[in-house]
């Protein structure tokens, strides 16, 4: 049975990683990544455009599955080392998480909805996984 995750990162840094075919959560940490397995899905949920910013798009801007492989280490160079995963990513286009809220599993209700994303990486339910991808307009394979 694969898994299903929705990673949080800024859509500058989605971008980066679906140009490369990676993906990296938590500032690049490596424990959050040995929680998922080739083969399980991912969605990233953006709240801004860049990193730190104030431009609210809160949108998933990415979704794919994880290739074979275990999470390995970047070099980007000034020290900075992060761990990283390989994504096969799908076509699909950025699409709002507000219209979604009400209906997706792991988002709680009221003012504080999008509480639970700021843990960088959540699990989520396959029905959950599958609205994401519709309002993306992606084929989730399987």
């Amino acid at each position: 049975m694969s898994g299903n995750w929705v990673a949080v990162a800024c859509a500058d840094h989605v971008g980066r990683g679906r140009a490369e075919g990676f993906m990296q959560v938590c500032h690049g940490k490596a424990g959050p990544l040995a929680r998922i397995r080739p083969g399980d899905r991912v969605a990233y949920y953006s709240p801004t455009m860049a990193m730190g910013g104030k431009d609210r798009l809160q949108a998933f801007t990415a979704i794919g599955v994880v290739r074979e492989g275990e999470p390995y280490q970047a070099d980007m160079g000034k020290g900075f080392r992060p761990f990283r995963r390989d994504v096969a990513w799908l076509d699909g286009h950025e699409a709002s998480i507000l219209p979604l809220r009400a209906a997706l599993g792991f988002i709680s209700e009221g003012p504080n909805w999008g509480y639970r994303l700021r843990l960088g990486l959540v699990p989520v339910g396959e029905r959950d996984m599958h609205l994401i991808a519709e309002a993306m307009g992606a084929h989730l394979p399987g």
